[in-house]
């Protein structure tokens, strides 16, 4: 492979990477600029960790021997169970544990498969397999995020060749470099959806964190609590806790956000959304119907707690419509994307109602009327009520 070469593929994947391209097709680029090159790459891979509440991470992968693979897959936990002791096996851990970087094995040409996923790629009839592992130094690690692996293969009956390894060695970094960029972009987009909501996450990272600066919007707004939950934790072993709160926010907050809304707080046990759209009808319509499918959600959660012996409840819900600012608030170094207004206030005090009234769901008069026809003749009325601080 010629150095004119080799300096051609790293301007692309730098050019590429400053692009934002996406690592499936970085390393897709990449492999067929090799193979144009005269490195015969047949398969590759390459997987990073990750700041996500489920996955551990995701592996990346191209072949060009007509084999159908997804090139992008995400991961479970690999510190635990079969996972764990595959994970121990491997050419990645051993390289991490001796603190080395690269691992090859030209197996085509009699050395040893001394780790079974080199046996399984000889028999496979590859004949030159390399390892690397990239790290990142120090404060460049975030988490389990502190390295990026990648694996090469060839079917060329005389390998990579030395010059080919070479090669690699020259530009793999430059594609690892490239991945790191492109999977914190989705880091941060994971975080602060996660954390803050997916709509002020978006709005968050257009740039939108200019503290005061807040928008002035009608929405529908919902705010909900689990019925109970005071009683629960005095008389639940603590182990339990965290569980159930799990439980329920994953029936109100999947409910919530199927129906269009997007969920601002979790505060203990409550959950404060919003419901944005042209028409506001159309706003209250998504609230009432998420509301009816974490009903739903909530009863074939009891249904499975019970049977498993352990705490159940059920979620009061307030329903409101009206203007709120939406934006940040807090001090020069600590702020919250949220919703503020008279109209977040009224809504809590509906929802802490509906233990006076005996009903799962109040919505407010404001809210009933702003519905579509067919929605508000579901409703039943339960007289006039003064809110609690609320002139």
């Amino acid at each position: 492979m010629q150095p004119h070469a080799i300096d051609r593929i790293v301007d692309w994947i730098v050019r590429r990477g400053l692009d934002g391209l996406p690592e499936t097709e970085l390393l897709r680029g990449f492999c067929e600029m090799c193979n144009a090159a005269g490195l015969p790459l047949t398969r590759a891979l390459a997987f990073i960790d990750t700041l996500h509440p489920v996955h551990e991470g995701t592996v990346f992968r191209w072949r060009n021997d007509a084999v159908e693979e997804r090139p992008e897959v995400q991961y479970g936990r690999s510190d635990q169970g079969d996972a764990a002791v595959s994970w121990q096996r491997s050419p990645f851990y051993h390289l991490l544990q001796t603190g080395g970087e690269e691992l090859r094995r030209r197996v085509g040409l009699g050395e040893p498969a001394d780790f079974a996923v080199i046996q399984e790629v000889k028999d496979l009839g590859y004949t030159d397999y390399v390892v690397f592992v990239h790290r990142f130094a120090g404060s460049a690690a975030i988490g389990d995020m502190d390295c990026v692996y990648s694996t090469w293969a060839t079917r060329h009956p005389a390998g990579f060749g030395e010059a080919g390894a070479a090669a690699l060695r020259r530009l793999v970094p430059a594609l690892a470099l490239a991945i790191k960029s492109a999977a914190l972009a989705g880091v941060s987009g994971t975080l602060v959806g996660v954390y803050l909501g997916r709509d002020a996450g978006r709005r968050v990272l257009e740039g939108r964190i200019r503290r005061g600066v807040a928008d002035r919007i009608e929405a529908a707004l919902w705010f909900s609590d689990l019925r109970g939950y005071t009683a629960i934790t005095d008389t639940a072993p603590p182990s339990e806790i965290i569980p159930l709160l799990n439980d329920y926010a994953e029936a109100i907050v999947t409910s919530i956000q199927e129906a269009g809304g997007d969920v601002l707080k979790l505060i203990g046990d409550g959950t404060l959304a919003l419901f944005r759209a042209d028409d506001p009808s159309e706003a209250c319509r998504r609230a009432l119907a998420a509301e009816a499918n974490a009903r739903d959600r909530v009863r074939a959660l009891n249904e499975r707690r019970r049977a498993e012996e352990r705490p159940v409840t059920s979620v009061y819900v307030g329903l409101h419509v009206g203007e709120v600012f939406y934006g940040n608030i807090g001090s020069v170094d600590r702020l919250d994307f949220t919703v503020v207004g008279p109209a977040v206030n009224e809504t809590s005090r509906i929802a802490s109602m509906c233990r006076s009234v005996d009903r799962p769901v109040l919505v407010s008069s404001t809210f009933a009327d702003a519905l579509p026809a067919a929605e508000r003749n579901r409703l039943v009325s339960v007289g006039r009520f003064a809110l609690r601080g609320v002139g």
